[in-house]
């Protein structure tokens, strides 16, 4: 897909399509209304007629507009004016990009991004817009004999903007968007790819494969046999119950000099989660493919980072490894020393995620990091809290929490922070270890995070619970890719500071 930016009049754009907006009721956008001036009301009177009134997704495709130089227009429904808002804004973009693909507008100049969205500029407008549109275009058809592919898709979009000082800016937000949404794409592919293909060696041989096409990336890939002999025995308890050997991955971009403590990202990759002798239930354990999800969005978020040059230290650390039931399969009552020389009680094996994390937590150290945020889909407790429109998020450092929701509330991947509170801690007490993996029903999200907490107190950390972000169940099952967009805004952030 092909973005540029341009400074124009509507009618005089030679193209297969013009994309404007519609109000309810019936009040014709900026654009819309430079339109109808130049066709003599041909716009206004259709709206007078009634074939549109403008509520928000109805869309009209209007041929051979008088005066104007474009095959087509197309009038987009963008609801009330005075409610318009940053999730409007996306559905429009999706809707206009949806009704280009089915129409076949291979290219088309859109003045949605001169809508008036309270609070953003045009920066803001142009990348959201390219966001929205890859989201809206991505389809998974690896594994498909026959796809449903457009006969005439819309292959490349032009975003006006009000003025010529803007094309900078446009241009600027264009590569932000691209970068944000091929680091987006790359976690929906990880993630929706089945576990019978991905698994610990395949993640980490797609490392190796970016590390290959790039000279600023270094990667390192220690294997179960190392980990073992490392110590980390949270990790290797979890991964020894497969025949798929489990993988400790890590990425370096290492752009910002000597002197800067690098930003870490933890991603919990376990390919698939049987539960392990915790057996899950099987109804939907075919979507514990994506308990990969947080490996896949630091993986994407890496790329994202990567793709725009930013001058930053950044790692990436991922946990991967298969939790399943074996003969050699950790068991409810054994207890494992981890990297921390910390030990822990199993008492449920299905509470994994928090084992294969808190080895990695210790592992980096190493780095002097700056800071470290882990990712995971960590908590069925975090969907019954916060439901698939928010991921959770815990921190021992309030500034750092605050970058992160800030960054959240910006790129519309929003998160929301629960305590950590010590009173929190005493429900993992174990009365043979230092600890247990389970800390009961209440609060399940706030006491797996308490767990991950003792293994951080030597930087300022971060925990990210996606679990009910990380993909999407039922007809449009699929991985949403999140939250790259999160973590991509937050370091866009720090690189300009």
């Amino acid at each position: 897909m092909e973005f540029n930016v341009k400074s124009g009049n509507p009618e005089k754009q030679r193209s297969a399509c013009v994309v404007v907006g519609v109000f309810d009721s019936r009040k014709l956008s900026h654009a819309g209304e430079q339109i109808d001036t130049v066709s003599d009301g041909y716009l206004s009177n259709l709206l007078r007629r009634g074939d549109m009134e403008g509520k928000l997704g109805q869309v009209l495709l209007l041929h051979n507009v008088p005066n104007t130089l474009s095959d087509r227009v197309l009038l987009i429904g963008c609801g009330k004016e005075r409610d318009f808002s940053d999730k409007h804004y996306h559905q429009v973009i999706a809707k206009a990009i949806t009704t280009l693909n089915e129409t076949g507008s291979m290219e088309a100049v859109c003045f949605l991004s001169e809508l008036n969205v309270k609070g953003r500029d045009t920066h803001w407008k142009v990348r959201r817009a390219v966001e929205a549109t890859q989201d809206t275009l991505y389809a998974f058809e690896a594994f498909k004999s026959k796809t449903d592919a457009a006969r005439r898709p819309v292959r490349k979009l032009v975003f006006n903007v009000t003025s010529r000082k803007d094309l900078t800016i446009g241009e600027q937000a264009i590569k932000e968007g691209m970068a944000v949404a091929k680091g987006t794409s790359k976690a929906k592919d990880l993630a929706n790819l089945p576990p019978n293909i991905l698994n610990p060696a395949y993640l980490a041989q797609e490392a190796q494969k970016l590390a290959a096409d790039n000279d600023k990336i270094d990667c390192l890939v220690l294997d179960e046999a190392e980990l073992k002999e490392m110590g980390m025995g949270a990790f290797t308890a979890v991964s020894q119950g497969s025949d798929n050997p489990g993988k400790l991955i890590v990425l370096k971009y290492l752009a910002g000099g000597s002197q800067q403590k690098p930003i870490v990202l933890v991603g919990k990759g376990i390919t698939f989660d049987s539960g392990g002798i915790s057996l899950k239930p099987g109804d939907k354990m075919d979507e514990m493919k994506y308990d990969m999800g947080g490996a896949a969005s630091v993986f994407g978020s890496f790329v994202s980072i990567t793709e725009l040059e930013l001058a930053i230290n950044l790692i990436v650390v991922i946990t991967s490894a298969e939790n399943m039931p074996s003969g050699s399969a950790c068991r409810p009552g054994d207890i494992v020393t981890t990297l921390s020389g910390q030990t822990v009680e199993i008492l449920n094996t299905d509470a994994e995620g928090r084992l294969v994390l808190c080895d990695a937590l210790t592992y980096a150290e190493r780095f002097n990091p700056d800071v470290v945020i882990d990712v995971a889909t960590l908590t069925g407790a975090c969907v019954v809290a916060l439901g698939d429109q928010a991921s959770g998020l815990l921190s021992n450092h309030n500034p750092l929490a605050h970058e992160l929701l800030n960054a959240g509330e910006l790129c519309g991947d929003r998160a929301w922070r629960l305590p950590l509170w010590d009173e929190y801690q005493e429900q993992l007490d174990s009365n043979f270890a230092d600890m247990s993996n389970l800390g009961g029903r209440g609060a399940g999200t706030i006491t797996a995070a308490c767990f991950l907490s003792r293994f951080t107190k030597k930087y300022h950390w971060a925990h990210l619970d996606i679990a009910g972000t990380a993909w999407r169940s039922g007809k449009q099952k699929g991985a949403t890719g999140r939250p790259v967009p999160l973590l991509t805004q937050y370091i866009i952030t720090r690189s300009q500071h």
